[in-house]
């Protein structure tokens, strides 16, 4: 029975034994072994065996790249404004030995000279310089960092800046600002909108204008020519007009008697007009016209009296008229004419007697 209970006692120490022997290591770690509290080895990943009850397993270091994100760092810039800057740093333990042994805690260690480090970058810039310069606090940051934590066992692969934000009332100013640039934008983007617009409605009104004198001019052109052309036309037909009626005059054969009546009837044409409102007509000029068949001297070229045949024009059947010698027959006309002048001259007044009405004594 007590060789029983030894075989299980001294089986369970072999089970322990074998426990404390094996360690296993997941992937991307490493562990770190101390015999007697002092540094040994390091375990890779893996299946290990250390020495039971001598060897430890003190850490057990994630070798993968880490995020840390930080809280909010207030810092001050150069012209003496405070801003709060979010940071996020990405970095890799590369050396676990380094890492436990140089420093106790390097997230902290890392924190907080991130925050000296940033703060002294910040002094040296002003407000907008600080809001616009992102890259070159990364980068010098980044540099910073990479070169004080390289002791530690850590590299720091990139720096980046999460956010800056600057007092409320710098933030009111500063959209005010961005208010008033772009409100001056618009108003230079309309001004340069209407003085193109100008322009192509005094290039458009110049076109038009140009356009409108051209064809004007055309049209003057074209209105002259046919002017001209229309008053050729009106030459040669008043020509040809004046031909007919100078021939028609030669082939008629006219007399002193014609052209005394022709005159005649032009004086009732001469009275007929607005502004003769007055026409006297001396009381000789009867007697005159009574002969005046006679004794106008004869025109050059035109005899008092024709000879041979007058050629007439046939007016169609009329009335058969009595028999009257021609020189009655011009002194009747002449009288008429006369009686018409004188009523043209006078008018509303009673009428000249005519040759064949007998004078009242």
């Amino acid at each position: 029975m007590v060789i029983l209970i030894l075989l299980a006692l001294l089986l369970l120490f072999v089970i322990v034994l074998v426990a404390k022997a094996i360690r296993v290591v997941p992937q991307a770690y490493a562990g770190v072994v101390e015999r007697f509290g002092k540094y040994k080895e390091t375990l890779p990943a893996g299946l290990n065996f250390v020495v039971p009850f001598i060897d430890k397993v003190r850490y057990v270091i994630d070798l993968r790249e880490q995020v840390v994100s930080f809280p909010p760092q207030a810092a001050i810039t150069e012209d003496n404004l405070t801003v709060d800057i979010d940071t996020v740093i990405y970095f890799q333990v590369t050396d676990p030995i380094a890492a436990t042994y140089e420093i106790s805690n390097y997230i902290a260690a890392i924190e907080q000279l991130t925050m000296t480090t940033l703060r002294n970058i910040i002094g040296g810039m002003d407000l907008e310089q600080t809001l616009t310069s992102r890259e070159s606090i990364n980068n010098g940051l980044s540099a910073v960092l990479d070169e004080t934590t390289g002791r530690w066992g850590i590299k720091v692969k990139r720096v980046e800046i999460k956010g800056i934000d600057p007092p409320p009332s710098i933030k009111d100013a500063m959209e005010k600002q961005m208010r008033a640039d772009r409100d001056k934008r618009a108003l230079i983007l309309t001004a340069e909108g209407q003085r193109q617009s100008a322009i192509l409605t005094a290039e458009g009104n110049k076109q038009s204008a140009i356009l409108n004198a051209e064809g004007e001019r055309e049209a003057q052109i074209l209105r002259a020519q046919a002017e001209r052309e229309a008053q050729i036309l009106r030459a040669q037909g008043e020509g040809q007009a004046i031909q007919t009626v100078f021939q028609a005059i030669h082939d008629g054969q006219p007399d002193q008697a014609l052209l005394a009546y022709q005159y005649l009837q032009m004086m009732p044409r001469i009275a007929e007009g607005d502004a003769n409102k007055v026409w006297v007509i001396p009381s000789e000029i009867t007697k005159a016209l009574e002969g005046l068949g006679s004794s106008i001297h004869e025109i050059a070229g035109i005899p008092k009296e024709t000879g041979g045949p007058a050629t007439r024009v046939d007016m169609g059947p009329s009335e058969p008229m009595t028999s009257v010698p021609e020189t009655e027959e011009a002194n009747r006309a002449v009288q008429e004419a006369i009686a018409e002048a004188q009523s043209a001259a006078r008018p509303g007044g009673p009428a000249a007697p005519t040759g064949d009405e007998p004078s009242p004594e």
